[in-house]
């Protein structure tokens, strides 16, 4: 079995964290193997919500099965299920001074054949969790600061530095 896990802080506060986390779709902006992950019901994100999840790692394409199993105050469960394959992801939240700490678990387990090669993907994933521990903090912060609010370059629609006198001023002169 392969074990990654990763802490990281983020300005966010935990029901930030939580909302964003508990929909498994939005692994596609930080996940780098991600390639397409939609969900497969509707209604509210609860226990029992399914994704199609397909990532791409060494040039393989797998396509996997996420449920949401548990989603507790401060804890997320996924699972996520191929053939090949069984994933468990569990997410715990925690509130700090300044924000969230967010503590990412991955637990996969290979099937059949695939499980030889468990030596040499644990390598790869554990450079995928630094990878991945990197864009999530970019993406949970980002929530609170929208990266085009951090821009420091001012735009003024149109005319918008006019010269006319404020009122008032006309009378001053």
């Amino acid at each position: 079995m392969i074990v990654v896990e990763r802490t990281l802080a983020v300005s966010a506060g935990p029901a930030l964290v939580l909302g964003y986390l508990k929909d498994f779709a939005n692994t596609q902006q930080w996940d780098p193997t991600a390639q397409r992950t939609t969900r497969n019901d509707a209604g509210p994100l609860a226990p029992g919500s399914t994704w199609h999840h397909a990532c791409k790692i060494f040039g393989i394409t797998a396509e996997l099965t996420y449920t949401l199993i548990t989603a507790d105050p401060g804890r997320l469960v996924f699972h996520g299920r191929n053939e090949g394959a069984t994933c468990t992801d569990t997410v715990l939240v925690r509130p700090t001074g300044s924000g969230t700490e967010v503590a990412y678990r991955v637990e996969l387990e290979l099937h059949g054949l695939a499980k030889l090669t468990t030596p040499f993907l644990k390598i790869e994933f554990e450079k995928l969790g630094t990878e991945s521990v990197t864009r999530l903090t970019t993406a949970l912060n980002e929530l609170v600061t929208p990266a085009a609010e951090r821009t420091t370059e001012l735009h003024f629609p149109g005319n918008a530095l006019n010269t006319a006198p404020i009122r008032g001023q006309e009378a001053q002169a």
